[in-house]
Protein backbone atom coordinates (compact mmCIF):
# COMPACT_ATOMS: atom_id res chain seq x y z
CA UNK A 1 0.00 0.00 0.00
CA UNK A 2 1.44 3.33 -0.85
CA UNK A 3 1.35 6.05 1.43
CA UNK A 4 0.26 9.91 -0.17
CA UNK A 5 0.40 12.66 1.63
CA UNK A 6 -1.66 15.63 1.19
CA UNK A 7 -0.84 19.12 0.81
CA UNK A 8 -2.31 20.73 4.34
CA UNK A 9 -5.58 22.60 3.42
CA UNK A 10 -5.63 27.08 4.02
CA UNK A 11 -7.53 27.65 6.50
CA UNK A 12 -9.77 29.33 4.69
CA UNK A 13 -10.25 26.33 2.04
CA UNK A 14 -11.19 24.52 5.09
CA UNK A 15 -13.82 27.35 6.50
CA UNK A 16 -15.22 27.14 2.75
CA UNK A 17 -16.55 23.11 3.62
CA UNK A 18 -19.16 24.47 6.55
CA UNK A 19 -20.37 27.42 4.70
CA UNK A 20 -24.56 26.71 4.38
CA UNK A 21 -25.25 25.67 0.94
CA UNK A 22 -28.12 26.72 -0.73
CA UNK A 23 -29.04 24.21 -3.42
CA UNK A 24 -31.97 26.76 -4.90
CA UNK A 25 -30.24 29.95 -5.22
CA UNK A 26 -32.29 32.71 -5.44
CA UNK A 27 -35.23 31.36 -3.16
CA UNK A 28 -34.46 33.58 -0.25
CA UNK A 29 -34.90 36.17 -2.74
CA UNK A 30 -37.51 34.99 -4.61
CA UNK A 31 -39.76 34.15 -1.32
CA UNK A 32 -39.04 37.70 0.34
CA UNK A 33 -40.89 39.21 -3.24
CA UNK A 34 -43.24 36.58 -2.93
CA UNK A 35 -44.33 38.04 1.13
CA UNK A 36 -44.29 41.66 -0.47
CA UNK A 37 -47.98 42.86 -0.77
CA UNK A 38 -48.35 45.42 -3.82
CA UNK A 39 -51.39 47.62 -3.82
CA UNK A 40 -52.60 50.06 -5.93
CA UNK A 41 -52.02 53.79 -5.84
CA UNK A 42 -55.51 55.34 -3.70
CA UNK A 43 -56.54 58.76 -5.14
CA UNK A 44 -57.52 61.07 -2.16
CA UNK A 45 -60.59 63.26 -2.50
CA UNK A 46 -60.28 67.17 -2.57
CA UNK A 47 -60.83 67.33 1.07
CA UNK A 48 -57.66 65.07 1.82
CA UNK A 49 -56.01 67.21 -0.99
CA UNK A 50 -56.21 70.38 0.56
CA UNK A 51 -55.41 69.46 4.12
CA UNK A 52 -52.52 67.99 2.49
CA UNK A 53 -51.26 71.15 1.02
CA UNK A 54 -52.33 72.92 4.01
CA UNK A 55 -49.66 70.89 6.03
CA UNK A 56 -47.02 70.83 3.79
CA UNK A 57 -47.37 74.86 3.90
CA UNK A 58 -46.83 74.05 7.58
CA UNK A 59 -43.42 71.78 7.08
CA UNK A 60 -40.06 73.66 7.43
CA UNK A 61 -36.21 72.46 6.66
CA UNK A 62 -35.60 70.66 10.36
CA UNK A 63 -39.10 69.74 10.64
CA UNK A 64 -39.54 66.45 12.28
CA UNK A 65 -42.73 64.50 10.40
CA UNK A 66 -44.38 60.70 9.98
CA UNK A 67 -44.88 60.64 6.34
CA UNK A 68 -46.85 58.12 4.57
CA UNK A 69 -46.05 57.95 0.60
CA UNK A 70 -46.85 55.55 -2.29
CA UNK A 71 -43.75 53.77 -3.91
CA UNK A 72 -43.18 51.49 -5.86
CA UNK A 73 -46.69 49.51 -5.79
CA UNK A 74 -46.88 49.70 -2.03
CA UNK A 75 -47.78 52.49 0.81
CA UNK A 76 -44.35 53.29 3.05
CA UNK A 77 -44.22 55.27 6.15
CA UNK A 78 -40.98 57.24 7.61
CA UNK A 79 -40.43 59.46 10.30
CA UNK A 80 -37.70 61.51 10.37
CA UNK A 81 -36.44 65.53 10.03
CA UNK A 82 -37.07 67.32 6.58
CA UNK A 83 -33.96 68.06 4.59
CA UNK A 84 -35.77 69.46 1.92
CA UNK A 85 -38.64 70.86 0.67
CA UNK A 86 -39.06 72.32 -2.91
CA UNK A 87 -43.10 73.65 -3.57
CA UNK A 88 -42.05 74.40 -6.92
CA UNK A 89 -40.75 71.28 -7.60
CA UNK A 90 -43.30 69.17 -5.77
CA UNK A 91 -40.78 67.48 -3.96
CA UNK A 92 -39.82 66.74 -0.01
CA UNK A 93 -36.82 65.50 1.13
CA UNK A 94 -36.67 63.48 4.94
CA UNK A 95 -33.75 62.47 5.90
CA UNK A 96 -31.80 60.80 2.28
CA UNK A 97 -35.57 59.71 0.59
CA UNK A 98 -37.20 61.97 -1.69
CA UNK A 99 -40.89 62.09 -2.35
CA UNK A 100 -43.10 63.28 -4.73
CA UNK A 101 -46.07 65.61 -3.34
CA UNK A 102 -48.33 63.48 -5.39
CA UNK A 103 -47.45 60.49 -3.72
CA UNK A 104 -47.84 61.23 0.12
CA UNK A 105 -50.80 60.21 1.20
CA UNK A 106 -50.82 61.25 4.63
CA UNK A 107 -48.54 63.46 6.94
CA UNK A 108 -48.41 64.43 10.27
CA UNK A 109 -46.00 67.17 12.11
CA UNK A 110 -44.12 66.22 15.81
CA UNK A 111 -43.52 68.59 17.84
CA UNK A 112 -40.46 70.07 18.19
Amino acid sequence: MENKTHAKMSIENRAKQFMPFSALRGLDEALALKEKITVDKVEISEDMAAELDRQMHLIKKGSIITVVYFHNNEYIKTTGMVARIEPSLRLLRVVNTTIMFDDIISLHMHPT
